[in-house]
């Protein structure tokens, strides 16, 4: 998850992408958008699920918060993001 976040924040697409399982991987991914990643807190992570907040700056200049319960799967020894809803 933390290895994910820095991707987000480094705007590294090809880890991103490395590491998000191919069923549901999206086409198009952006990082570029100018969202500024400000901090993030992993809240827990138990099994396969961490929930966690990231804190950011989104282009417009608003600070939001986007709390998740992320789901990974392992794939040939690899963990894999699959999706996350609100928790």
């Amino acid at each position: 998850m933390r290895a994910r976040y820095s991707a987000y924040a480094l705007q590294y697409e090809t880890f991103v992408r490395d590491t998000w399982h191919p069923e549901t991987r999206p086409g198009d991914l952006d990082l570029h958008d100018g969202t500024r990643y400000l901090g993030l807190k992993v809240h827990s992570a138990v099994g396969n699920e961490v929930t966690f907040t990231a804190s950011v700056r989104l282009p417009d200049g608003q600070r939001t918060h986007l709390r998740e319960r992320s789901t990974f799967t392992q794939v040939e020894g690899r963990w894999m993001y699959v999706d996350g809803a609100q928790p």
